[in-house]
């Protein structure tokens, strides 16, 4: 046994170090697999996202800002050695939120704080992302074993669970619940499966796969070795065949890899949880052993593919010159660059216009025949006009979609993901058009905004009105005037073409 102790100030300065670190670096592994993924990629408008995906990606880690302005929930998971000597007098939850409240804080590149507490009631935003979401295991040894991640919600909302008859197909499960899920979760990116254990564990198990490695190309060049490997195998080759895509396009690969752990269960039982991953998968892994904080080497950037800083292809069109013919003749998939200026605004943003419209008070902003961005940025550092930008999942908007388009005149709406059938007639009954920006892309899209200013809304802070002015920043046509969605179209004839 070590005669070193571990102390707090090891586990608070690794912390929140590891936080900072999985912000702007994604893991080599799942660079290499992204890129694996853009070279054989076929769809037109699925290569497109994954090469804004890898643009993303590379810019951040040079320029150390969050690859995603959902810099997501603290995750930690921790194996505490029973040898361990612990020179602690607060709780791992205590410290670890000490860390989080640092790491989302640092001046140089402050961290979006997206926890809220009172989650059945006003829901107040905690201000400083705690609390950590931790799981706690006691093991053999004299060290302290810790994963770091940091989790978005577009993803964890997807989460899914059931409870199967000992008969029944995990896989059909899977490949059905999958194919139901939608774009919201940001594919390309990974599965992961708890199967067997109790509810409780089997969720535990799901979310903790996903800090595995990506290794499913060494595996099926070896083989299965395990019946789990053989489900692996069997999910990472059927999901990929729906055709899915990159960001629900349609396309060769949604999935990335396939990550599962089981654990004995009851006779009579077969739990089944299932998390994904999305595009701005962000984990780490280090040992404390009384020798100091973990150090982060920074990885080796020439893994990262170089694809160019910024630059982009497809039709260039001015948000400021907007009208039917023009918005008539945006095909779904086709790649837009748009300039000019637009309105930011979330969730919180749309509740009070709809209130205002349903008291007969004006809008605070004038949107008729203009575009309206559905993002909630990261606060901006040094000369930067804006922090990362990356679309919120635009699905929550569809209940305000239909009166705001009526009482606005509004004819844009950018986003994230596919939208319902209601917010679709909605669509197309005004003429207007749903476009998406590339989610896991928010560095990428934050370097095409050229000003930013609040208009409206300002308590509400990251989910205030916003006037940006943007510059050939790209989009991708998702539903066109006619109410077409390439969300509908494209992955049932990408899984015809597989």
């Amino acid at each position: 046994m070590s005669g070193a102790r571990i102390t707090e100030a090891h586990l608070i300065d690794s912390v929140a170090d590891a936080l900072q670190y999985v912000s702007y670096y994604h893991p080599p592994d799942f660079v290499q697999a992204m890129a694996r993924a853009y070279e054989r990629e076929e769809s037109p408008s699925a290569k497109n996202a994954i090469r804004q995906i890898l643009m993303n990606a590379r810019m951040a880690a040079i320029g150390h800002r969050p690859i995603c302005q959902d810099t997501g929930v603290v995750n930690v998971f921790l194996k505490v050695g029973v040898q361990a000597r612990l020179d602690w007098t607060r709780s791992p939850q205590e410290m670890i939120d000490e860390a989080t409240r640092r790491a989302y804080s640092l001046d140089a590149n402050p961290l979006r704080n997206s926890v809220v507490e009172d989650p059945l009631g006003k829901r107040r935003n905690t201000r400083d992302n705690t609390p950590a979401m931790i799981q706690t295991e006691m093991v053999a040894g004299d060290t302290v074993d810790i994963v770091v991640s940091a989790k978005g919600g577009g993803s964890e909302n997807k989460a899914k669970f059931t409870v199967l008859n000992p008969s029944d197909s995990v896989a059909d499960w899977v490949v059905e619940t999958v194919s139901k899920l939608g774009a919201g979760w940001c594919p390309p990116g990974m599965i992961g499966l708890g199967i067997g254990g109790s509810v409780d564990r089997a969720m535990a198990m799901a979310k903790a796969s996903l800090n595995d490695p990506v290794d499913i190309t060494e595996l099926r060049e070896r083989g299965p070795a395990s019946p789990e490997e053989e489900l692996r195998l069997e999910l990472y080759g059927r999901l990929n065949d729906l055709g899915i895509g990159a960001q629900g396009l349609g396309g060769l690969t949604a999935v990335l890899d396939v990550k599962v752990r089981t654990f004995p269960t009851h006779a009579a039982s077969l739990p089944v949880a299932l998390i994904p991953n999305c595009v701005a998968t962000r984990h780490v892994h280090f040992t404390l052993d009384g020798s100091g904080p973990a150090a982060f080497a920074p990885p080796d950037l020439s893994l990262w593919p170089d694809l160019g800083e910024g630059t982009m292809e497809g039709r260039r069109v001015d948000l400021d010159a907007l009208d039917d013919e023009l918005l008539q003749s945006f095909e779904p998939g086709e790649t837009i660059l748009l300039s000019g200026r637009m309105f930011t605004g979330r969730d919180a943003a749309h509740r009070r216009m709809i209130e205002a419209i349903d008291k007969g008070e004006p809008l605070p902003v004038a949107l008729k025949g203009r575009a309206i961005y559905y993002v909630g940025p990261v606060d901006p550092v040094g000369g930067e006009v804006i922090g990362p930008a990356g679309p919120t999942t635009s699905e929550r908007m569809d209940k305000f979609t239909r009166p705001l388009l009526a009482a606005s005149g509004l004819k844009m709406m950018i986003g994230k993901a596919e939208r319902g059938p209601e917010a679709v007639e909605a669509i197309r009954d005004h003429g207007a058009v749903y476009l998406i920006a590339v989610g896991g892309a928010a560095y990428l899209v934050s370097k095409a905004v050229r000003a930013a200013r609040p208009v409206a809304y300002e308590d509400l802070g990251m989910e205030a009105i916003y006037e940006i002015e943007v510059e050939d920043m790209p989009v991708t046509v998702a539903v066109d005037t006619s109410g077409q969605s390439i969300h509908v179209t494209g992955p049932p004839q990408w899984a015809r073409k597989i």
